[in-house]
């Protein structure tokens, strides 16, 4: 029975099938479309896919989109069924001040996260970067436990910020670059750096509190902005958060 996994954010719905509810299942077919979109994902993108026999996402993009994506999966009967940022699930640990308050789509990375590293070798503190609306800087111990973490503007909310705070910086997009010289390369540098700073102190942080060395993973549409410009070793996973849900089904199904 296949499953389908669906992350709704800030700007885009993100949708994956795989062969079977499992962490490491087969990918089979995968996509994503815009918000302003996601009403005709019916009959255009999940006319031809084959009935999932379950499905599991993570919404950050509010109740009312949710809805219209439970509309548009009535094609099939299926349950919908949407993660809730919890206490404790697949051996992570969230320490935030009130866990259900943390962004599911953090939730859903972390665990994808602890995982991933997990299936590498032996346990190691962890800190997973999402680039897209907005920025997060999660950092995760060696026994699971969510530390804590950042939360900044993505580079459109920066250049946006700028644009309608100041006098002529409306530029088009630059280009990420050690010594901009033009006001849309300095635009873009400066948003980068902002963001890799940030990202740096908090790996600082991270090997300093755990006294060993992070696994930095970093994820989300605009990842590949970022990649180029941090002195970090670090791998890009872009199904970072569906295999956090395969994590989080497969456990279900376990109990």
């Amino acid at each position: 029975m296949t499953f389908l996994a669906i992350d709704i954010g800030n700007t885009r719905l993100k949708w994956a099938q795989y062969a079977s509810p499992q962490p490491g299942a087969t990918l089979l077919r995968h996509g994503a479309v815009f918000l302003e979109t996601i009403d005709s994902l019916a009959e255009r993108d999940w006319h031809a896919l084959p009935a999932p026999g379950s499905m599991l996402g993570c919404v950050v993009a509010g109740e009312g989109v949710k809805r219209r994506v439970e509309e548009q999966l009535e094609i099939w009967d299926l349950e919908p069924r949407w993660v809730v940022s919890s206490k404790q699930a697949c051996g992570v640990i969230n320490s935030y001040d009130h866990p259900s308050r943390l962004g599911v789509d953090r939730w859903v990375a972390l665990i994808g996260a602890r995982h991933r590293v997990l299936a590498q070798g032996p346990a190691r503190p962890a800190l997973v970067v999402m680039v897209g609306t907005a920025v997060t800087v999660d950092a995760l111990d060696a026994t699971g436990r969510f530390l804590g973490g950042l939360i900044l503007p993505g580079f459109g909310l920066m250049l946006r910020a700028l644009e309608m705070g100041t006098a002529g910086l409306k530029a088009p997009t630059g280009d990420a670059v050690d010594f901009p010289t033009n006001t849309s390369d300095a635009l873009m540098s400066g948003g980068a750096d902002a963001i890799a700073g940030a990202v740096e102190r908090m790996h600082r942080k991270l090997l300093a509190r755990t006294g060993q060395q992070p696994v930095l993973i970093m994820t989300g549409g605009a990842a590949v902005k970022l990649a180029p410009i941090t002195d970090l070793p670090f791998e890009t996973v872009d199904t970072l958060i569906f295999e956090g849900l395969l994590q989080l089904q497969s456990h279900r199904l376990a109990l």
